[in-house]
């Protein structure tokens, strides 16, 4: 058959049938022509393995004329050149003499010249990893997940902790980019849920625990400081080469695809807050655990024991309540309480919430915004609103005021169907019914009357949700005579 090759095996074949049958009996039987078959009987004394190398060219070079003047200069100046730029450039030098059909012949110059006369090509040490020695840190962008939260689609990136010789590793999800809160929280809960300190802590030049600006990449004052508090010797690979990262890298990929392949299963990529999402990829990284605890076992034991507690991982600043009863953390705007307008407060900022402080007193816990958001809790500023509803259609941060979609849906159906002044005094009132601890309740509700096409009513959901209780009447007792008692008496001593 055209195109087939011929090894030793094929030849040594066709003498056997040859001596049983005649020449074209013997090709067919070999799926061979007759003339491939005239061709090995003439090359009787050799067979395929035996022939020497083709020292000859089937046709013409085309580039013969300009390889050692034109294309070799280009290719030793810049090592990096493709087999196409260099075959329209000597188109555009050359017209009517290159042709697109001669790439492949230039492709195959270009490769037997780099592996003789090219530059070094970087090559890989596979690493032995001891038991108990090495850990890292490392973060990846996994918003191509898609999920989202309530409906809003997530934002953020994924902390991995994994240990270099067993594998193990511990998930955190992390909202907004690396920071040494983020760093700080993931190491310490790693290292507590672990159960012991390897020797050594490496990453890859996170701008959380190095000041990447400095050009000796010195570590952070805090990360130093967290890094004493466990006894760890903190590395980083060379900069731009992540590979040397690679027990870390290649865990990354390998965990979005366990966390996409979990979400597929799961069938819908939605959570009712960052609390369930955090707890399903807790769940997808203890999976992926259990493969490693034989390993685990032999590493654990060589693991240095814990400090006596854990360092802090939050930052703390002093920030002032403004006249609009917010203040600013790390570019996100938060609610507080009207009474403490113009008073400071110390804000204590962790990797998921933030916490501040007046004196000694919790008096804000909120989850931790994105930058440029603005989280707003619609219990501080209601007493000021049942006094004010009309500044609800144009505040500034309405939006964030809502706690759940169904009262944002609710707030537009408002606005289309209601004058101004009716759409917010009715918003104002459903966030008084919300804020008497049936917040989930009413959402529901409103979810059912808005796709009726109906309005809430304030009155027949405050009946719903706190009917009116009937208050017992008060018990006649009666109080017998002393007369009673004394026949009664008479009666049992009779």
């Amino acid at each position: 058959m055209p195109g087939k090759w011929l090894g030793d095996i094929q030849v040594n074949k066709y003498k056997e049938l040859r001596r049983q049958y005649q020449q074209e009996t013997a090709a067919n039987k070999m799926g061979i022509s007759v003339r491939t078959a005239r061709r090995l009987e003439r090359r009787e004394a050799a067979l395929p393995s035996q022939r020497g190398p083709r020292t000859w060219r089937t046709r013409k070079d085309p580039f013969a004329a300009y390889w050692q003047s034109e294309i070799l200069p280009l290719l030793r100046q810049a090592p990096g050149l493709l087999a196409t730029t260099l075959l329209e450039e000597m188109q555009r030098l050359h017209p009517g003499e290159v042709e697109p059909g001669h790439l492949r012949t230039l492709q195959r110059r270009i490769r037997d010249w780099r592996a003789l006369e090219g530059p070094d090509r970087e090559i890989y040490f596979p690493q032995a990893h001891d038991p108990g020695r090495q850990c890292l840190s490392d973060y990846t962008d996994a918003t191509e997940l898609c999920v989202t939260i309530d409906g809003q689609i997530l934002v953020h990136k994924l902390y991995q902790f994994v240990m270099a010789y067993s594998g193990w590793r511990h998930v955190e999800v992390v909202l907004g980019g690396e920071s040494f809160i983020s760093l700080s929280a993931g190491l310490q809960n790693a290292l507590w849920r672990l159960g012991g300190v390897p020797q050594e802590h490496r990453t890859d030049h996170l701008t959380a625990a190095y000041n990447n600006q400095s050009e000796h990449e010195e570590l952070t004052r805090r990360y130093a400081a967290l890094c004493r508090d466990y006894d760890l010797r903190a590395t980083t690979n060379n900069q731009g080469e992540s590979q040397e990262n690679g027990s870390v890298e290649a865990r990354q990929r390998t965990l979005k695809q366990a966390l996409n392949q979990a979400l597929m299963l799961r069938g819908y990529r939605d959570f009712s807050d960052l609390a369930a999402y955090q707890a399903f990829v807790e769940e997808v990284a203890t999976h992926m655990n259990r493969r490693v605890q034989k390993r685990l076992a032999e590493e654990r034991p060589l693991l240095q024991p814990l400090p006596e507690r854990r360092s802090s991982d939050y930052v703390e600043t002093t920030v002032r309540v403004s006249s609009n009863g917010v203040f600013r953390v790390s570019h996100t705007t938060y609610s507080a309480p009207s009474r403490l307008r113009g008073h400071p407060l110390q804000v204590r900022i962790y990797t998921q919430h933030i916490e501040a402080y007046y004196g000694s007193t919790l008096v804000v816990r909120a989850e931790k915004g994105l930058r440029d958001e603005a989280v707003i809790d619609y219990r501080h500023v209601l007493p000021i609103l049942r006094r004010k509803p009309g500044a609800l259609m144009r505040w500034v941060y309405r939006d964030a005021l809502f706690p759940r979609q169904a009262y944002r849906d609710t707030w537009e159906r408002l606005q289309e169907r209601c004058p101004e002044r009716d759409a917010c005094r009715i918003m104002v009132g459903l966030l008084e019914l919300a804020a008497d601890a049936c917040e989930a309740e009413l959402a529901l509700r409103l979810d059912q009357i808005l796709a009726a096409g109906e309005l809430p009513g304030l009155e027949t959901l405050r009946m719903a949700l706190h009917p009116a209780q009937t208050v017992p009447t008060d018990p006649i007792i009666s109080v017998p005579s002393l007369e009673q008692y004394d026949q009664l008496l008479m009666e049992v001593t009779a």
